[in-house]
């Protein structure tokens, strides 16, 4: 497994991704990860939709929680062959209990505890912490990545307007 020292940090700590560097142009790369009703789901279930494909360290903490609560408000203006996923590490169990007590019904919620399998195709597991850093990545209708954001520091959140404006081009 590829490691990328030092790409993201927490509290100014730097940390190592586990994965590849995704770059725009290629094809997304496939996951396994698991609904909040224990199913499983991988890319090939979203096909023919465009994907923020948001990876956030765990939705039990303050900036995650306000990035979700953003994402969800904003999905209800996209388009019904969009799909905005919020991933973390965070049990299916307690996503689900997350979602119904913060109001969360258009983002869908999906755990990757399981076989970290998008952490790592996508390059965003964090090796000393095994949670996903945070990140954006845009998929259009034909699966390929139309946009990447690796959020520098942990704490932070993603550039919005620019995964909004991608996520429009990219149901096009």
């Amino acid at each position: 497994m590829q490691e990328r020292p030092g790409l993201v940090t927490m509290r100014g700590n730097p940390l190592t991704l586990l994965g590849p560097e995704l770059v725009i142009g290629q094809k997304a790369p496939d996951f396994t990860l698991v609904t909040n009703d224990m199913a499983t789901v991988s890319l090939s279930d979203y096909a023919g939709m465009a994907l923020a494909l948001v990876s956030v360290p765990s939705l039990d903490t303050p900036v995650c929680a306000v990035e979700t609560r953003r994402f969800n408000a904003e999905a209800d203006k996209l388009g019904a062959d969009v799909r905005i996923l919020t991933i973390s590490m965070d049990l299916p169990f307690a996503q689900k209990r997350w979602c119904g007590a913060m109001g969360i019904d258009k983002v869908e919620t999906l755990s990757d505890h399981r076989e970290a399998s998008f952490g790592q195709n996508y390059g965003v597991l964090i090796k000393e912490l095994r949670l996903l850093a945070r990140a954006v990545f845009v998929v259009d209708k034909n699966g390929l990545i139309t946009y990447t954001e690796l959020v520098k520091e942990i704490a932070d959140e993603p550039f919005y307007a620019g995964v909004l404006t991608a996520l429009a081009q990219a149901q096009a």
